[in-house]
């Protein structure tokens, strides 16, 4: 029961400042998700840290890696809201937008999982 407590109170403070982070960034003017592709980019970055430190010295116990990894970058970042966006794009025909928003999102994502790692070695 306290790993579902852990993950819940992890993903509720993720989700807040993934929420925080999209008002503040994602421009309703020209419709690019800035906020989104923030909440992704650090979100990856801050998991490959946490658990490069958790497999570097069994640093981080397996309560905190549940809480930060699970929980709180789970709710940080957000695979529905990016596949949602490109639906948008795609609707729209503005196939740019999709292809270099895509792009970007998996190319610098997995880059910044791997220097997470890298920064804690």
């Amino acid at each position: 029961m306290k790993q579902f407590l852990l993950v819940f109170l992890g993903g509720g403070f993720g989700s807040v400042l993934r929420f925080m982070i999209g008002k503040l960034l994602n421009s309703p003017k020209d419709g690019i998700p800035y906020g989104t592709f923030a909440a992704n980019i650090i979100g990856s970055l801050l998991i490959g840290i946490i658990l490069g430190i958790a497999a570097k010295n069994n640093s981080l116990t397996s309560n905190q890696t549940l809480f930060l990894a699970t929980g709180f970058c789970g709710g940080f970042t957000t695979f529905s809201t990016f596949a949602y966006e490109n639906h948008v794009f795609l609707k729209s025909g503005d196939f740019t937008s999709f292809a270099i928003y895509t792009v970007a999102s998996f190319a610098i994502g997995f880059l910044a999982v791997f220097f997470g790692m890298y920064l804690v070695k």
